[in-house]
């Protein structure tokens, strides 16, 4: 099961910093985020932890039939804001407040890019069979590639940092469960694949940003994009 325990271990492990690129962690830190990913393909077949989905989802229902709240759709992004109210605040974290911005929006652009391909392949009936997108959780993506952001940003200032953010992360999921909106193996996946992206962002953004480095006879933008709910990066140049 997906419990503040286990993440709390995870938030304790160490990055390492690269020589080169000082954003570079360890390999181990994306075998718990591929676990949680693999652990929800598995559940897509008829198998134990399939099982698990149905049961999962009985039991809430059962206990909760008529439970509906909606701040999911906000705490999935509280702790990415929690990034820029503190760096606005005089609390700086990792990097500028610029470098930070670029960053996250990296991070959102792979993890959509991912949940959104995946949500049209493999076209898993919601839980209330509103809709055939079901895998993976796209709130809870969010919601754990935002906990990782404010992890990778403030980890060195107090661990504190870490286990807000991702109690909000597990509460998004957990609502999203409670919802009807999601089996538990969504949410699952949605969470690995919200770390994974981050831990990427913070891998390639160091490349990117010597690769669009402006010269000085060159004028070069590099913004964040959305389109058709699909985040991005937009490059334009002036020599």
């Amino acid at each position: 099961m997906l419990t503040l325990g286990s993440l709390k271990s995870y938030c304790q492990q160490a990055d390492s910093i690269g020589k080169v690129n000082p954003y570079q962690p360890k390999i181990q830190s994306f075998i718990i985020p591929a676990a949680f990913l693999t652990y929800g393909i598995i559940a897509l077949n008829e198998n134990p932890f399939n099982t698990l989905d149905r049961d999962t989802r009985a039991e809430l229902q059962e206990d909760h039939p008529r439970f509906a709240a909606h701040v999911d759709n906000y705490s999935q992004f509280a702790p990415a804001a929690a990034v820029f109210i503190l760096n606005f605040s005089g609390i700086k974290g990792k990097n500028s407040i610029k470098d930070a911005a670029f960053i996250y929006a990296i991070s959102t652009a792979i993890m959509g890019g991912t949940v959104s391909t995946l949500k049209s392949g493999i076209h898993r009936l919601r839980p209330d069979a509103s809709a055939f997108n079901s895998f993976p959780s796209g709130h809870t993506a969010t919601a754990f590639a935002a906990a990782e952001f404010l992890k990778q940003e403030y980890k060195d200032l107090s661990p504190w940092y870490n286990y807000a953010g991702y109690t909000v992360a597990i509460a998004t999921g957990t609502l999203r469960m409670y919802n009807n909106k999601h089996w538990f193996s969504d949410v699952v996946a949605g969470a690995g694949i919200g770390i994974i992206s981050t831990k990427l962002s913070y891998l390639v953004y160091p490349e990117l940003k010597k690769l669009f480095k402006p010269s000085k006879r060159s004028n070069v933008v590099l913004m964040p994009t959305y389109n058709n709910k699909l985040f991005g990066l937009a490059y334009s140049a002036r020599f």
